[in-house]
């Protein structure tokens, strides 16, 4: 019996260790987070400061996150790719331009549609070129991976949609009323 107990013993009070250390590093981890978040923000709406989270209580369940700037804003949105959810971030301007574009997670083919995380000539395709966007009109969908490509626009068109006001629930301006 005592042989089994040192062993249980070490291993309880290296769990109690490890969560301690867990709930000290916790809010640092958070602060890190936040700082990213803002950074990137800062990087897809250029000229973008003192970004603030909206609640969105429109119906467009691409949407995940707003975030309000003086000249914009920056819509995180969740889209069903290929493989996986495509988590991305999107600055639009005031008129409904997108600023800018950032693809923060995704599972999708390695060399398909996983060129969507760095495809200069597939990303720059959202850039200052309008508010509504479809593969094989006004976008080239990447080689081989046409549902992301489709997944991609119907994120950026959820975004631009919210600042214009094409999803009218979102309040953001007084457009598509």
């Amino acid at each position: 019996m005592k042989r089994h107990l040192i062993p249980a013993i070490a291993f309880v009070v290296a769990l109690c260790l490890l969560l301690a250390c867990s709930a000290i590093l916790a809010p640092t981890a958070r602060e890190k987070e936040q700082e990213t978040l803002d950074w990137l923000c800062s990087q897809i709406l250029p000229g973008g400061e003192n970004f603030t989270q909206e609640a969105y209580s429109g119906e467009d369940e691409n949407i995940v996150a707003v975030f309000k700037a003086d000249n914009g804003f920056v819509i995180q949105t969740r889209v069903r790719g290929y493989a996986d959810d495509i988590v991305a971030l999107v600055g639009v301007n005031t008129d409904g331009t997108i600023s800018g574009l950032v693809v923060q997670e995704m599972q999708e083919t390695l060399g398909l549609g996983m060129q969507a995380l760095s495809s200069v000539e597939f990303l720059s395709q959202f850039l200052f070129e309008g508010t509504s966007f479809t593969v094989g009109e006004n976008v080239d969908a990447l080689t081989g991976a046409t549902v992301t490509s489709k997944a991609i626009a119907k994120a950026v068109n959820s975004a631009s949609a919210y600042v214009t006001g094409a999803d009218v629930d979102s309040g953001a301006t007084q457009w598509g009323g």
